[in-house]
């Protein structure tokens, strides 16, 4: 009896975790739309903006991957979007033609310092700061 109540326990906490999750991604994604940005968006251009000085502020999209929680594929097409709006830019890693660098434009940097205050405010509100 007490493994089921165990059980049932991690079963809720699990769900409440979801749910959390949910509510804030969805919270953000209604934020930003009128920035044209959803809440994946926001984290590529967050993660982009606080890159290692020594990395010239880019991040090779394999590390971006674990960082968004996205499928390749998915990274891809986001990425290729935010290229098309300007706010980012693609370029092939030179010491290993496979890998593919990822920078902020100038334009993607003033968005991210506008929708930073706007996000974290989403934040606050839903899992309370």
């Amino acid at each position: 009896m007490a493994s089921k109540t165990a059980g049932a326990r991690l079963e809720e906490r699990w769900r409440d975790i979801l749910s959390a999750h949910a509510r804030t991604m969805c919270e953000i994604d209604r934020v930003l739309h009128p920035h044209g940005l959803g809440a994946s968006d926001f984290e590529v251009l967050d993660i982009l903006a606080t890159a290692a000085p020594e990395e010239g502020e880019q991040c090779r999209v394999q590390n971006l991957a674990g960082r968004v929680h996205l499928s390749q594929s998915a990274l891809s097409r986001l990425i290729a979007r935010l290229e098309k709006d300007g706010l980012v830019t693609r370029s092939v890693c030179m010491e290993d033609r496979r890998g593919v660098w990822v920078a902020l434009t100038s334009k993607g940097r003033d968005l991210h310092a506008e929708v930073l205050p706007v996000q974290r405010a989403a934040l606050a509100r839903t899992l309370g700061a």
